[in-house]
């Protein structure tokens, strides 16, 4: 079978696929949807980050595919709906890079409150002007961090442990870490003199934070974003710093981003004390090693023993490895009668059943079978046949 990697995923997660025998290829950035159909025509496994938009119209295209990898924490880009249609499982890396994104915002924190983007840009210019005005200790500062995810509770003890006073918000109930507290979205932006954003890719985050929001924070207070580019009116916030309300900025993520190396341009650009970082906050290689084997290993288990375990679209079931039988793996559409049609295929050619798991996830049911016999070209022509069958695979 073949591989295909985009966006200069981490050569470990290629060599995972190479060693187990597939034609692997690489691509340094990310196609356009027009190439990307032409790339990924005969293409088993498809790897990708987070510029890659995989669409309904591309995975049209790819008859062949049985897996995506999204190296990433997010899947927005992916249509993970028609992936689940085709059959097509969808694995990503929810934690790996998690501790990057924190320790980019802890150190953004210091610089923002230092000012020493603002410093630097200036010594640059040939300007040397030192001067302690507007520059502060974190220690004793308070720190509000909306969602505390996986992301957002890692920052919460760095910054705990250097001293700061850590308030936070989330829309679920979630566990403080160590002497942080709870607090309302309005109490937050209130009180903190730094608000960082560590929210999801969801719909209704769209434009979350805006003019109403910019203007409940503290005069002086900074802002950072390192979630989603659409949560945040980039307009609103530089009119907040020009006036002078907003003290200092840092956003890794923007609403509009070049696929690749290219031509970048931002409300925020040219705006003193504002540090622009291109979408870095997972980018260090011990996170983008980790990232590469981690969902590496996901989806070799899922082609090997169908193994649907942190699959993001279908259902999750796992059964133990045993090659004195014969694995099937059967993906169909969740309807009253299916089990029942799968296992009379085996019942009506005499053939049993050795050990089966089952589960459904909304639309789509899920089943790996181990059966005691090999299998024909009439036992695979009965399965794939049965009414509502979405796809069907043979692994030993």
């Amino acid at each position: 079978m073949k591989a295909l990697f985009l966006e200069g995923i981490h050569e470990d997660a290629v060599a995972n696929f190479s060693r187990a025998g597939y034609e692997v290829r690489t691509l340094p950035g990310s196609p356009d949807g027009a190439l990307l159909v032409q790339e990924i025509r005969d293409v088993s496994v498809l790897g990708i980050r987070s510029k890659t938009r995989i669409t309904k119209a591309v995975l049209e295209s790819a008859s062949e595919l049985l897996v995506v990898g999204a190296y990433c924490i997010g899947v927005e880009q992916i249509d993970c709906a028609s992936c689940t249609e085709q059959g097509i499982a969808v694995f990503n890396d929810p934690h790996s890079n998690t501790r990057s994104v924190a320790e980019l915002a802890l150190g953004e924190i210091i610089m923002l409150v230092r000012r020493v983007f603002h410093s630097s840009l200036a010594l640059h210019c040939g300007d040397w002007h030192k001067s302690a005005k507007g520059c502060h200790e974190v220690r004793g500062l308070t720190l509000g961090i909306v969602g505390y995810g996986k992301i957002g509770s890692q920052l919460s003890d760095l910054a705990e442990a250097i001293g700061m006073k850590v308030v936070f918000c989330d829309v679920t109930e979630v566990l403080a870490r160590g002497n942080a507290k709870n607090c309302t979205f309005s109490e937050l932006l209130q009180t903190a003199d730094v608000v960082s954003l560590h929210v999801d890719g969801k719909p209704q985050n769209r434009n979350f934070f805006g003019e109403e929001e910019f203007r409940s924070m503290k005069r002086g207070s900074c802002f950072l974003n390192l979630s989603r580019g659409f949560v945040v009116n980039h307009e609103a916030l530089a009119e907040n710093l020009k006036s002078g309300h907003l003290s200092g900025a840092a956003m890794d993520v923007f609403p509009e981003e070049p696929a690749s190396e290219g031509h970048f341009s931002n409300s925020l650009q040219n705006l003193p004390n504002v540090i622009l970082t291109p979408h870095i906050g997972g980018s260090t290689e011990e996170a983008q090693q980790s990232i590469g084997q981690f969902v590496s290993a996901q989806m070799c288990r899922y082609l090997q023993t169908g193994d649907t375990r942190l699959s993001v679209n279908l259902p999750n079931c796992r059964l133990e490895s045993a090659p004195q039988n014969h694995r099937l793996v059967h993906i169909h559409r969740n309807i009253p009668g299916m089990l029942l049609a799968i296992n009379r295929v085996f019942a009506e050619r005499g053939i049993n059943v050795e050990r089966q798991i089952y589960d459904t996830k909304g639309a789509v049911g899920y089943a790996i079978l181990d059966i005691n016999r090999e299998w024909d070209d009439g036992l695979i022509a009965a399965l794939r046949a049965i009414p509502s069958t979405i796809r069907f695979r043979v692994l030993y």
